[in-house]
């Protein structure tokens, strides 16, 4: 284990000081696109506009015969637009895969200024987190990369889930982390082939009474185990934890319950696979405009966080104090990027 007077230092000669701590922006959706679609690249400049994340996909969904396409229209993109406030990510070929070498390689040589994050598929233990971490380090020092790039590690292994805290803490270019259902499904054997989402079957049912009366069955969330214990490990080493795919593009009601569920239980964000899955993330990934007053309320009420008030009859005193200082912060930062929010809150 490294010792933690060495957790901060540079991994290669001439590679960049790692970050002490994570860029402060909004992250409410992570908006895929492949690279290799040409018509897709060239509706880049009108995504930058509304999304987030835009990250590259180099992985699951782009064709064998496409992938040294893919990347090569990724670095394109990468190239041929500017940003601004909207960070730009690339999911790479899993790490035992035939392209993965290349991946980074070619990407920090040609694109790694541009590039915020790697998105890392299937990671199962901080092993794989150090390889990588090693491996971008060498590489930024070759290439002259002035700033160091972050790894975003993908949860699809049950091995992953059970050494979540060890990736979670793995080394200081740890961003986040996001679920990957439908990996995490097959390796659990889990009955299921939806991407993400509930299922019909699992649920609990009520108890029998004596009228005989049907009883009530309430489908639940197959998910909400693993997004606890990825948030807990997330939160504990300060990086960010992120709802995956939701793959019903149709139903939009099921998304948001979806990422609903995930933002009340502390991600960051969640995947947009479509445009009309970038509006729910933006919707609910943003704190409501009513809770975002009240908690401003007890915050002015409160301005050090001691003592107690009593606002519309509810006591409010420092803990309270703590979850309206969570969502007024948050609300400020989605507001630095969307004037039509910062409006509704006030700002």
């Amino acid at each position: 284990m490294k010792l933690p007077f060495n957790f901060y230092k540079p991994l290669a000669i001439g590679a960049p000081e790692p970050l002490r701590a994570l860029p402060v922006r909004p992250e409410r959706m992570i908006h895929f696109f492949p690279p290799h679609i040409e018509k897709i690249r060239a509706r880049v400049p009108e995504m930058v506009r509304q999304v987030d994340v835009l990250c590259g996909n180099l992985e699951d969904a782009i064709p064998v015969e496409d992938k040294a396409a893919a990347r090569a229209g990724f670095i394109e993109v990468a190239n041929a637009n500017e940003f601004g406030t909207t960070a730009l990510w690339v999911r790479v070929n899993c790490l035992n895969s035939p392209w993965f070498l290349d991946d980074l390689d070619q990407i920090v040589r040609d694109a790694g200024n541009k590039l915020d994050v790697f998105m890392i598929p299937k990671v199962e233990g901080p092993w794989d987190i150090h390889f990588v971490d090693q491996y971008l380090a060498l590489l930024e020092a070759r290439y002259n990369i002035r700033k160091p790039i972050l790894i975003h590690a993908l949860l699809e292994t049950a091995e992953g889930v059970k050494n979540v805290e060890q990736i979670a803490g793995a080394s200081p270019r740890m961003h986040g982390m996001s679920l990957g259902p439908a990996d995490l499904a097959a390796s659990r054997g889990m009955k299921t082939t939806r991407v993400g989402g509930g299922h019909p079957f699992y649920g609990v049912l009520s108890d029998p009474d004596e009228s005989n009366a049907p009883r009530s069955f309430v489908q639940q969330d197959l998910w909400h185990y693993t997004v606890a214990r990825m948030v807990d490990a997330c939160v504990s080493h300060g990086i960010r934890a992120f709802y995956g795919p939701f793959g019903d593009i149709r139903d939009e009601a099921g998304c948001e319950a979806q990422f609903r569920n995930a933002f009340v239980m502390g991600c960051t964000g969640a995947w947009s696979l479509a445009p009309n899955q970038i509006a729910i993330a933006r919707r609910v990934f943003s704190p409501d405009a009513k809770e975002v007053l009240f908690a401003r309320r007890i915050l002015d009420a409160m301005p050090d966080g001691s003592g107690v008030a009593m606002i519309d009859g509810k006591m409010q005193d420092d803990a309270t104090w703590k979850q309206a200082k969570v969502i007024v912060d948050l609300a400020r930062l989605v507001a630095s990027n969307d004037p039509e929010l910062a409006a509704a809150y006030g700002f």
